[in-house]
């Protein structure tokens, strides 16, 4: 704003002085101290007032236009409308009106808008924070201009005075308290997005879970699947258990291996599901009107945390066998901890649900009961894990750890339970067949329970040869197939040289073992 102020040096300041605070036009948030007793306000075209004594007038610069006069009346001033001028103050067009402390004035149609201010001379030159709030409110309440115009102009004139106008305590005071306001909602943007993964991630886990549940009924037999046995049976056709039988009888030193070491391996049983990590709840099974399980395309179970089926569980089989005092077992660590192997890498983040194990049982042969089993150690580096069994199962013998690696075109020996209860079922005959169709008990876990009751449990072995030795892994050519994972790969002294882990089938059926050096070093992290 342009102003003269030669005023102070001439008049004595009295205790109380009035001021107009600018509350808009180009001298926004600046004040004009008045002290003469005539004033005389004018407007020039780019809406500048210049304020001088009424007896300099004929010096004013000739763009200005004399829109009002101040007159001082006791301790405030009175307004006068000049030339023609339009004046409003508080909303009111006005002629003539003695000022009172806080009337906004606004001169000419188009403003500028200010705020006639009564003050002690004493007071503050900086601006409190209310005092901006009250300025814009003001201007918002009286300005005549369009509403959005008004908004949009009071807040930036808001911010403009509270980074100029406002001390220097204040304005630290207010970006310490803006930066920590913007770091709080950065970090609710976060915590809003890392939530909207997990959900994401929840739903991807479900998903996929339900589609491993609907691959799984390969570990369970149906009437269908018993049906087809008999069939396969009685025409002679289910030659994967025959042919792997007889493959015992080709060396006698193999007979020897395999009857030593047969009751060491065990048939081990897993159903594993998932539950969310705050409620404690289980995904499980969502039911029909007639309380049946719902199925969507491909026969995929629909699963919710919410539903009022049985918990969603998660089928599969695999081999161990005994080391150490007999007490601990040795397997895959695809078999240990399987939903690491079954579900998709995207479904393991944490998305709120986590696996748990349901149900976790070895049988072994000549046993008729079944006993839990615990995930003791896990390796970091190999496709091994170390079981314990419960207390209060057997003690089995363990076998031997081989500590030099076989040779190229040494004969091996694989042991295992390959097709899991498939290949056990078709092993106990049509006898066994008829009994638990009859009876109806061919869940999972019922048909385990039957053929070990009957003592049919017993581990198949196959022989091969080694085709190659890395520090990583044996492959050989023995016959085996799913749910042989875990097993022991023995020489012919009986010794472990390795842990059957997968299946090349496309070199020709050959199959990988982890070397035991391998399990040695778990066995030693474990303190064994």
């Amino acid at each position: 704003m342009k102003e003269v102020q030669p005023l102070t040096a001439e008049y004595n300041r009295p205790a109380t002085v009035a001021v107009l605070e600018h509350l808009s036009g180009p001298s926004i948030g600046s004040e004009t101290y008045l002290y003469s007793d005539e004033i005389s306000v004018g407007l020039s075209p780019d809406r500048h007032l210049t304020i001088r004594r009424s007896k300099h007038t004929q010096t004013a610069e000739t763009s200005a236009v004399a829109i009002a006069s101040l007159a001082r009346s006791g301790h405030t001033y009175s307004l006068k409308a000049e030339n023609g001028k339009s004046i409003w103050i508080n909303g009111r067009r006005v002629q003539s009106a003695e000022l009172i402390d806080s009337d906004i004035i606004e001169f000419g149609e188009k403003g500028p808008l200010s705020r006639f201010r009564l003050l002690d001379t004493s007071q503050h030159s900086r601006r409190y924070f209310s005092e901006i709030c009250s300025d814009c409110w003001d201007y918002l309440r009286s300005s005549r201009k369009p509403l959005v115009t008004r908004v949009f102009k009071a807040m930036v004139d808001f911010f403009k005075r509270l980074l100029s106008d406002t001390s220097g305590v204040f304005r630290i005071a207010m970006i310490t308290g803006l930066s920590l306001l913007a770091f709080v909602t950065f970090q609710q943007y976060k915590l809003n997005l890392i939530q909207e993964i997990q959900l994401q991630g929840s739903a991807e886990k479900i998903d996929s879970f339900a589609q491993a549940l609907s691959l799984s009924q390969q570990n369970s037999l149906s009437p269908a699947d018993l049906d087809q046995l008999r069939e396969d049976l009685a025409l002679g056709l289910n030659d994967n258990a025959s042919r792997l039988t007889s493959l015992e009888r080709k060396s006698a030193a193999a007979q020897d291996v395999i009857r030593a070491s047969g009751s060491s391996v065990v048939f081990l049983q897993g159903g594993y599901g998932f539950r969310d990590r705050e409620s404690g709840k289980m995904l499980r099974h969502a039911l029909g009107a007639d309380g049946k399980p719902i199925t969507g395309p491909g026969e995929r179970p629909l699963l919710s945390l919410d539903g009022d089926g049985q918990p969603a569980e998660r089928n599969y089989t695999g081999t161990a066998f005994a080391i150490a005092d007999g007490s601990i077992l040795v397997t895959n660590r695809h078999v240990a901890v399987p939903w690491k192997n079954k579900i998709r890498a995207s479904s393991t983040d944490p998305s709120g649900l986590e696996p748990v194990m349901i149900k976790f049982i070895a049988y072994s042969p000549g046993h008729a009961e079944a006993w839990p089993v615990e995930v003791l150690e896990v390796s970091a580096d190999a496709d091994l894990a170390l079981l314990r069994v419960s207390s209060g199962g057997p003690k089995l013998a363990p076998l031997k750890i081989a500590h030099m690696q076989p040779s190229n075109g040494e004969l091996v020996i694989v042991m295992g339970y390959p097709t899991g209860l498939r290949s056990i079922v078709a092993r106990a005959g049509g006898e066994f067949i008829s009994h638990i169709q009859e009876g109806g008990t061919v869940s999972f876990w019922d048909v385990a329970a039957e053929l070990a009751g009957r003592k049919l449990i017993e581990p198949l072995a196959s022989m091969g040869i080694v085709a190659q030795l890395t520090s990583q892994f044996i492959v050989y050519d023995a016959t085996t197939t799913s749910g042989g994972s875990g097993g022991p790969v023995l020489n012919t002294q009986g010794e472990v040289v390795a842990v059957n882990a997968a299946i090349l089938p496309e070199y020709g059926g050959s199959n990988l073992g982890v070397p035991a050096a391998k399990l040695i070093e778990l066995m030693k992290a474990a303190g064994y």
